[in-house]
């Protein structure tokens, strides 16, 4: 009998092993992934590309590095290589709120004005006619239509909420100008922004006078809008804790989970990669002002500087920001630190917008894949997935337990006749094995 007991035992911990997600995945397709990046390579869409595959306990399962010698010359391109990856800093200044709301620091529900009396007097800017900017869709591929300028601006009539800021709801933008088409752009819009040169602020209090006088794209808790909302949520996170937002990532982020990689400014002896623009046919070091989102300036990576833009303006290594990857793959802890408890960890990836999209759903800022994206070739379903300004990109698998990214620092990508995107075709090849579907644009 107690043999008999002995072995049930050995098979329900045997089974426990193998059914909690493939703990011993492996990539197996490694030379067609090779392959598929260098393509983009060969054809000059990108200056570099690093891809890195880590499971859930930080062993790599893939990397590969390709990169264009033109431009790079003997520059070293790994994990290691700090990149700036522009609004995959959200989803970390997200996170930083949540662990404040847990600590009860903060709360979702709050008025914004609670922390930022500054903005109590935003407004809305609308058409001449006295239209939402949002309803009438100015931003569409439309070369025809012309700028609804000049514009008018009346009182936001609801309540800012910190819930606004997480869903991209509360009505901040970015420069229009660097929009789905140039001739697009709202030019008296974009001058206002261009005019405060939001990346020249000497800190948060010297950015929240900027942003006050600065209108709204629409009343708040309207509708989902993408802009400034999560570097507005990292001047909260600073006000309600006291601390600089570089110091609460030093803090509740990279310190305690022994992440090396996540920074606001860069360490000493290293260099910063150039700015690239595929604008044109060929890929050229961008020019001043190109990447344009602010205005004419982008975020200052130097020590000196006391200016932390929660949406934007962190550097990181592949290396790292894997581990923080990491972190919520574990449901919120990672190398005996819990940040992020699993309920927080729920809501974070649950539906809050763009719930009609054939691709899925937004959480807050992490976008989780729909079948569509299986079936068209592109991955799989029920993927956290996200990226930045410059091409850089990660996602999440919670059902083989491993995370992605493909680093790269490119604005504008020329893609001529290839007629794909490097995302959905290298995560494409990686799952193919899985799903069984080849890659459709």
């Amino acid at each position: 009998m107690n043999k008999i007991v002995s072995i049930l035992f050995l098979l329900i911990i045997f089974s426990c092993q193998t059914s909690s997600g493939e703990k011993n995945l492996e990539i197996n397709n490694k030379k067609a992934i090779d392959s598929t990046i260098n393509l983009f390579i060969d054809g000059e869409y990108y200056p570099f590309l690093y891809t890195r595959l880590e499971d859930q306990d930080g062993e790599v399962l893939y990397e590969h590095a390709a990169k264009n010698n033109r431009l790079l010359g003997d520059q070293k391109i790994d994990g290691d290589t700090w990149i700036r990856v522009w609004s995959m800093s959200k989803i970390v200044t997200i996170c930083i709120a949540l662990d404040l709301m847990e600590d009860g620091l903060l709360n979702v529900d709050d008025p914004v004005t609670k922390y930022i009396p500054e903005f109590s007097q935003l407004q809305v800017a609308l058409t001449a006619d006295s239209n939402s900017l949002i309803s009438t869709n100015w931003y569409a591929e439309d070369s025809s239509r012309s700028a609804p300028c000049p514009l008018i601006y009346v009182p936001n009539d609801s309540v800012m909420t910190i819930r606004h800021l997480l869903d991209h709801k509360a009505g901040f933008y970015y420069s229009t100008a660097s929009r789905i088409s140039w001739p697009n752009s709202i030019y008296c819009l974009d001058s206002m922004m261009t005019s405060q040169d939001i990346c020249s602020s000497v800190n948060g209090e010297d950015l929240i006078t900027k942003l006050s006088t600065l209108p709204l794209m629409q009343n708040s808790g309207t509708d989902y809008f993408y802009g400034l909302n999560t570097t507005v949520l990292g001047l909260v996170a600073e006000r309600a804790s006291g601390r600089s937002l570089a110091e609460l990532l030093k803090e509740r982020v990279t310190d305690p989970m022994q992440i090396k990689g996540m920074r606001y400014d860069l360490p000493k002896g290293e260099n910063m990669l150039p700015q690239f623009c595929g604008k044109d046919s060929l890929i050229r070091v961008a020019n001043p002002g190109e990447l344009n989102i602010f205005g004419q300036n982008v975020p200052n990576y130097k020590s000196s500087h006391e200016l932390y833009l929660g949406g934007e303006g962190m550097i990181c290594t592949a290396d790292g920001y894997c581990d923080f990857l990491r972190m919520l793959l574990n449901n919120g802890e990672l190398n005996g630190y819990r940040m992020l408890n699993p309920e927080t960890i729920a809501d974070l990836t649950s539906p809050h917008t763009q719930l009609d999209n054939p691709y899925g759903h937004n959480g807050y800022n992490l976008w989780v894949s729909s079948d569509s994206m299986r079936l068209k070739g592109q991955g799989d379903q029920n993927l956290w997935i996200g990226g930045g300004y410059e091409g850089t990109h990660f996602w999440i698998d919670t059902s083989r337990n491993f995370v992605g990214t493909i680093m790269t620092q490119l604005y504008w990508v020329y893609d001529g006749a290839f007629g794909y995107t490097k995302d959905g075709r290298i995560r494409g090849e990686i799952y193919k094995p899985w799903t069984g579907y080849a890659y459709k644009n």
